[in-house]
């Protein structure tokens, strides 16, 4: 039996800080009859990974392992080219360009990868490069998830709280993608750029608290995770929503989200985003369209991977942060 080649992959085998990452040299997968196999050219660090790696909140941990992580490499966004396809696979071939996401199964944290046909995947948007298509698919795919599961629909007043993070780019250009009239909060650094994504109106929260806005809005959405439903109540109109991408102090956002639909007026939206190759492909079309670009922050090689989790744990970055896996093509498009 033959033995497979080795790969470059940042592994981890205990939850922890950055430091518990390394880069090893382990073997190389095989592509199962409903999986690609993918040569990993760019992949990203977001705060789903950074969740997982420290295993916080310690909920996580009863989905990713008890008491150690079941997963050694993570990476939860990848972009690169298929390499080999398994024999039940029909919708990819052997040298396509493709980018994804895969929280759950995880492993972009590598020179190769195997993921199957059937989870968030499509092709790398036209002239994009595989730094560029590698962030189009986490902060997008919740922020997609909000606005659909709360119907946003055209006209709509929508405030968005967060609007430098990976979400909170992503949503403000999507909600407009949407026609809706977007209020965006940030802060005083980043103002130009968060009205250059299309914001109608910026807040700075340095200067003013956004929760004492007099406008009113049809949805409120923390893209952060720092504010709550009782704080923001008074920016919803009747029959309002709000939303986290955090589950808040004590699990009370998806408490609430069961107890205030049974009321009549003002409410709060839990979502768990669901496996929707649809939406990916959606998105694609919006960045073809030129209705969304993923904001890049910083860039750093696989082997900077621990320096990259210290940035991201900062809570500074601005979009999204890249890892370049393979220099050999890492910036071609075509």
């Amino acid at each position: 039996m033959n033995t497979p080649p080795p790969m470059k992959a940042a592994v981890r085998t205990r939850y922890g800080p950055p430091e518990v990452v390394r880069i090893e040299e382990v073997d190389k997968p095989t592509a199962r009859d409903d999986e690609l196999l993918i040569k990993v050219r760019a992949t990203t660090v977001n705060r789903t990974d950074c969740g997982y790696r420290g295993g916080k909140p310690f909920l996580i941990r009863f989905f990713s392992g008890l008491p150690r992580p079941k997963a050694a490499i993570l990476g939860t966004e990848f972009a690169g080219e298929v390499e080999a396809i398994g024999s039940a696979v029909t919708s990819f071939r052997v040298g396509d360009r493709v980018c994804g996401y895969c929280e759950g199964t995880f492993g972009a944290h590598a020179e190769y990868m195997t993921v199957r046909s059937n989870r968030l995947i499509a092709a790398i948007p036209r002239d994009s490069t595989f730094e560029e298509a590698a962030p189009s698919t986490e902060g997008s795919h919740y922020a997609l998830s909000f606005f659909r599961t709360a119907k946003v629909l055209s006209g709509q007043d929508v405030l968005i709280n967060g609007a430098t993070g990976a979400i909170g780019s992503a949503a403000v250009q999507i909600a407009k993608s949407l026609g809706a009239k977007v209020t965006a909060v940030c802060g005083t650094e980043h103002l130009a750029l968060v009205k250059s994504l299309g914001a109608d109106r910026v807040i700075d929260y340095l200067a003013e608290d956004f929760t004492q806005d007099r406008q009113r809005y049809d949805l409120v959405l923390d893209a952060v995770g720092k504010s709550s439903f009782s704080r923001c109540r008074r920016l919803l109109k009747p029959g309002g929503i709000y939303t986290s991408s955090d589950v808040g102090f004590l699990w009370h956002g998806p408490l609430l989200a069961l107890i205030t639909p049974l009321f009549r007026g003002k409410k709060v939206m839990f979502v768990i985003p669901h496996r929707d190759p649809e939406g990916v492909r959606y998105l694609k079309g919006l960045i073809e369209s030129g209705e969304f670009k993923p904001v890049i922050d910083r860039r750093y090689r696989l082997d900077e991977i621990v320096e990259a989790y210290r940035y991201v744990e900062t809570g500074q970055k601005t979009g999204n942060v890249v890892l370049t896996v393979s220099r050999n093509g890492a910036g071609a498009t075509e």
